[in-house]
């Protein structure tokens, strides 16, 4: 892996940072050169990405080593990255008894605006997130995805350069989760905002990144564009007119790597001879090839073969399993 430096073409760089609270580890010596892109940072529950979020932000001390956010060396100039940079926290912090308006306000205010421009930017960024008419009315009656649109609001209210969003989907209902990633969208491609998104959803990271970088107990696992990933190794999808047991134990007799997948034959693909020992045990068999072709692997193929191939966790979730 490339060493990370403090260069400007990168967003965010780490070289061996590390991360322990006693003898539990956190972040393992992380080597990160992040693009300006949407990024993903997927792994399970516990795997870190919390913890690398908060050091990034300069919220937390790293035990070891180094990290830099738009360029800066984040230990020496936490405050004025923060300045630069949005970021929407997993955890329901917001205050209950103010209006939207007031407090979106208030954290543009924070950020330098003058008193009138802050609160016209409120106004401005509540109606991009969909609660232009929910403004005035106190938080503390919000819905789950309201509240998450809400913090999300206060996240891009002085129009960062890069933003953190940590499990922004978490507890929103499929159609408060879809219109929430369609927002993460916009922000990236229209208002060309730099994204970096937390999240153990592997159908969210799919849909809104192009760079992912998956962590498995604080190490760094993955760390590569989502197209690179999926053009690595494929599998040939075939389907027959004839019995498919038969075919894929004809297929291992030639000493080729095949498994059933309902009706489906997935064949591995190690070299152009597997296609001539698809088409003769066709033959041999006298059955017709229905289908014959590859198999991009999935962003959930990937996750598989690296992380549960390190002896990792099951599979992340495709869809969310907690509702509003």
């Amino acid at each position: 892996m490339t060493a990370a430096t403090s260069s400007d073409q990168w967003m965010v760089s780490t070289r061996a940072l590390h991360k322990a609270y006693g003898p539990i580890i956190a972040l393992d010596t992380l080597d990160l050169n992040l693009p300006r892109s949407a990024v993903g940072l997927l792994g399970a529950n516990g795997a870190g990405k919390s913890t690398l979020i908060k050091g990034l932000l300069g919220l937390l001390r790293p035990t070891s080593g180094k990290a830099w956010v738009l360029g800066t060396d984040v230990q020496a100039n936490a405050v004025s990255i923060r300045e630069r940079v949005g970021y929407m926290p997993e955890s329901d912090t917001l205050p209950m008894d103010v209006t939207a308006a007031d407090f979106v306000g208030h954290m543009a205010e924070m950020s330098g605006l003058p008193a009138r421009g802050a609160r016209q930017r409120a106004n401005d960024v509540l109606y991009q997130v969909g609660l232009d008419e929910e403004r005035y009315r106190l938080i503390r009656g919000f819905s789950t995805g309201m509240k998450q649109r809400v913090k999300l609001a206060q996240a891009i209210v002085h129009d960062p350069e890069l933003v953190f969003l940590d499990e922004p989907t978490n507890g929103m209902d499929p159609q408060g989760r879809d219109d929430m990633l369609n927002l993460i969208n916009r922000i990236h491609n229209n208002l060309g905002i730099t994204v970096i998104l937390s999240s153990h959803i592997l159908g969210d990271v799919e849909r809104v990144c192009d760079y992912v970088v998956m962590l498995d107990s604080g190490r760094l696992v993955v760390s590569d564009s989502i197209e690179t990933l999926r053009q690595g190794s494929t599998d040939i999808l075939v389907r027959i007119d004839g019995n498919e047991t038969t075919f894929v134990e004809r297929l291992t007799a030639r000493q080729i790597k095949a498994e059933l997948s309902g009706h489906d034959i997935l064949v591995a693909y190690e070299s152009d001879e597997v296609y001539d020992a698809i088409r003769d045990t066709a033959v041999d068999m006298g059955v017709a090839l229905r289908t014959l072709k590859a198999r991009e692997r999935s962003l959930e193929d990937v996750y598989i073969q690296t992380v549960s191939g390190i002896g990792g966790p099951v599979p992340l979730p495709v869809e969310a399993a907690n509702v509003e």
